[in-house]
């Protein structure tokens, strides 16, 4: 998931609903110390967790970042990379939370979009339950939002796919 992602040292990463910031910590690696990455999450128990992981590691290039849920909080043209993993289904409103995050990507930026498969019949009733619509709704909220998809990702997930947007003009 980190290659396909394509990390260059001094980029910054925007890793929206970071969760316990197990991408965060790999991306500031891949960043190196002239890059960043700000860890989005809208609970700020996991915000403190990944405070207390990255001080304990060392880890001196993340900043955590609170989030409503209408927006990602991030500047205009701060990141580089918006990384949403497993989280694109919980946003309750998918349009003015792309419209803030295609803002916070530089000119030339991109998203990296993974989420879970939901098929009738071969997603698991949990993924069915949960996920509140499949790839083709969310690809396309996000095409209407100001991206173009330029790539699928395969072979590396089982229940979930993996697909790369660049920032167009809106």
């Amino acid at each position: 998931i980190v290659a396909a992602c394509k990390l260059k040292s001094g980029m910054s990463v925007g890793d929206v609903g970071a969760g316990t910031g197990l991408f965060t910590r790999l991306f500031a690696q891949e960043v190196g110390e002239n890059g960043k990455v700000y860890a989005v999450d809208i609970a700020d128990k996991f915000l403190k967790h990944i405070e207390v992981t990255c001080k304990d590691s060392g880890i001196n290039n993340v900043a955590t970042v609170k989030c409503t849920q209408d927006s990602c909080e991030l500047g205009a043209n701060t990141i580089d990379l918006a990384f949403i993993c497993d989280t694109y289904h919980h946003f309750e409103f998918p349009q003015k939370t792309m419209s803030t995050i295609h803002r916070a990507l530089k000119a030339d930026g991109r998203l990296v979009l993974i989420d879970f498969e939901r098929i009738e019949g071969k997603s698991t009733e949990f993924v069915l339950g949960h996920v509140r619509a499949g790839r083709e709704v969310f690809e396309k909220e996000i095409v209407d939002a100001g991206f173009k998809r330029i790539e699928q990702v395969e072979g590396i997930l089982k229940e979930n796919y993996l697909l790369i947007f660049e920032r167009i003009s809106k």
